[in-house]
Formats: C-alpha cells, structure tokens, sequence
C-alpha cells in the first residue's frame, strides 16, 4: 500500500477540502491510502468520511495557540511515523508555515509536495512577510512543486520553480452537484423563498470573497427587483460584519446566512443565479462547482482565471464597475436565465481536465511517481 501523509484539511469545509475529498473519494484505495494532519484538536471537516475511507486523522496543536506544543507534537509523530509513508503532500494557500516539510525530510520521507492552492496573500503582513521569505526556501525542503493554476504557481514559487510547477485541476465529482428540481424545492421551500429570485454565493465568509461589495449589489438589485434575496452559505470571521452590514443597508430581510452546509449540489440547484465578486482567486471550485450545476453566473474580470469559464451562461463583469452596475447586470441576465444542459456540461468539463473521473488517474500516477 501507498501511504500519503495529507496536510490540507481544516474545520471549515472550503475549497481545499472540497478539492482533497474530491479526489480521495474516487482514488484507488486498494493502491493509494491517505492520513490526514491537522493543526486543530477539534474535529475537521468531513472527518467522519474520512475514517469512513479508511483514513487514520491525527490532530496536533495549532502554531499559533501554543507554538512549543507544536512543534513538539509534530516532531514526536513524524519521528515515530515518517517511514509508514512514501509522501506527504500539504495543501496551502499560503508558505507562511513549511514546517510539515521541513520534518518531513528531517525523518526522511522522500517525496515531499508541496500544493498552492491561491494567487495572493489572504492573511495578515506578518505571515506575507513569512511567505516571501520561504518562497526563496521551498525548494530546499520539497520536491515536487503543484498549483491549482498558474497564477496561483507565479503566487507561489520563484521564476525557476514555476516552470517545474504541474498544474492540478480542481475537478468535480459532477454526479454530486449536478442539478435536482426536487432539492430545488426542498431548499426554497425550507427558506420561504419559493417565489423569489434567488441570487446566491458559496464560500468563506472572509474578504477575499468580497461578500462585503455583494451586500451593496443587493442594496441595489433590492431596488429594482424587490422580490430578490442572497444566499450566502458558509461561515468564516466576517460573519458578523456582513449581518451588521445588512442591517445598516436596511436589506437583512432580503439576506439569508445558511452556515456551512455539506449538500452543496442541493443549495446550487435553489439558486437562480451565482454571484461571485472575489477579489483575488486562484482556481475557485466554488465558481467550477456552479457551473456543473448549470447556473448563470457573474464573475468579477481579471480575478477569476479565464480558463474556468465552462459554460456560455458565466460572464465577467469589472469590480470597479460599481454596484449599481452588476446590479443592472442581473437584472438583464434575470430576462433570460437557462441552466446550461447537463450532456453539455459533462462534454465541456471532461475536454477541459475538470472531470474528477478521468483526472484521478492523473493525481495516482503523479502521486507514486518517483522523484529523479
């Protein structure tokens, strides 16, 4: 058996878990096995699943709450368990922290992945400063070098890293949110929004996602469209400011917070439309997932990465048009709304490496491939 040690996995269930249970569910398991680091004691997201697969999840004291704990949490299970795997592979969006490698090739494991998964700084300065700092040390400590795009690739890694950087699609399990008119009622019908129109965003509640500048479109399209409501699912630290934000817009009638939800295919299918304002992306499997349930969506221009238009129904719009503007684009897409058909997104997704079912292979033969 091949045992990979996966770092990537934490509470709130976002892009990098969706793209990990993505790929670890359609895996051969009787060749690949996964274990999954945490930097939490408490429970992960989809850690029931997890174990379920069969993976062993191993929980370690978070840095930043208790930095010798650890450190001493760390070494001690990498000394004890570094030759039960043949690689480890973390999943960051940021090389603030490449302490899992560093013991990794301390205790000697030999394949070392290293897997950025954005294109800009989504913390605080300090860990920028961290980050820039160990792009000029990464190649020590990893071997093999992946992005989820080459944006997130140039984010990541030094000019003559990135042209060693293979690119891992975040490819979707289509079958799982693939479009049901009886989830469609279920979830409209569970809200009370039966007879609206239904605007909704996946993901972090977090700047990056810019739900903020999606709250002052509402403001706008509530105007224009008073039977229209936003549904943000998902958590994150910038919860509170957004309700306290609906509140002052006087609009937290027409604004629903679901919290984290794990049907996501079911919640796409109650949408009429996807907005989806980020303000930096490297490849969003949130704006990929969407478009597999068909859905219309607008996407801020030169944030989203071209290549993840799939459908005809997603269009971009500039973040410095204003509001009022993607608020009057929504209003003109809302004449005319069509889900894209379903044998068309399967042909689309699968010509473009985003179809889980042929690119798992893929991930396989990288994952065993051995280093020259």
């Amino acid at each position: 058996m091949y045992k990979v040690l996966v770092f990537g996995i934490t509470e709130n269930p976002g892009g990098v878990e969706s793209f990990l249970l993505n790929y670890y569910r359609k895996i051969d398991k009787t060749k690949i096995q996964f274990d999954f680091l945490c930097n939490t004691h408490n429970k992960v997201a989809y850690e029931d699943e997890l174990k379920i697969l069969g993976s062993h999840v191993i929980h370690i004291t978070m840095r930043s709450k208790n930095p010798l704990k650890y450190y001493k949490e760390l070494n001690e299970f990498m000394k004890q368990h570094a030759t039960d795997y043949q690689a480890v592979w973390v999943n960051v969006c940021s090389l603030a922290n490449i302490d899992y490698l560093k013991v990794a090739k301390k205790y000697g494991v030999k394949k070392r992945i290293i897997h950025s998964h954005n294109s800009q700084n989504m913390d605080n300065w300090m860990r920028k400063v961290l980050h820039m700092i160990n792009r000029y040390k990464i190649q020590k400590y990893a071997t093999d070098f992946w992005a989820c795009s080459e944006g997130a690739a140039r984010w990541f890694y030094k000019k003559n890293l990135q042209s060693k950087a293979v690119i891992i699609k975040n490819a979707i399990e289509l079958d799982k949110i693939e479009f049901s008119e009886q989830k469609r009622s279920l979830i409209r019908n569970k809200y009370g929004i039966d007879d609206k129109f239904v605007v909704g965003n996946v993901g972090r509640l977090h700047f990056q996602k810019n739900q903020m500048f999606a709250l002052e479109v509402m403001k706008c399209l509530v105007q224009k469209m008073p039977d229209c409501v936003l549904v943000l699912v998902g958590q994150g630290e910038d919860e509170k400011k957004l309700k306290q934000r609906a509140r002052e817009l006087n609009i937290q009638e027409n604004i629903i917070f679901t919290g984290v939800q794990s049907d996501i295919g079911g919640y796409l299918s109650a949408f009429d439309l996807f907005l989806f304002p980020s303000v930096f992306e490297g490849l969003s499997i949130a704006g990929l997932e969407a478009q597999v349930n068909g859905l219309p969506v607008i996407s801020s221009y030169g944030v989203i990465p071209e290549k993840l238009k799939l459908n005809d129904n997603f269009h971009f719009k500039k973040l410095e048009d204003g509001a009022e503007s993607w608020a009057d684009e929504i209003v003109k897409q809302s004449s005319h709304l069509k889900r894209t058909d379903r044998k068309e997104i399967v042909k689309r997704f699968t010509e473009a490496g985003f179809n889980i079912d042929t690119e798992v292979k893929r991930l396989e033969k990288l994952l065993m491939e051995r280093n020259k």
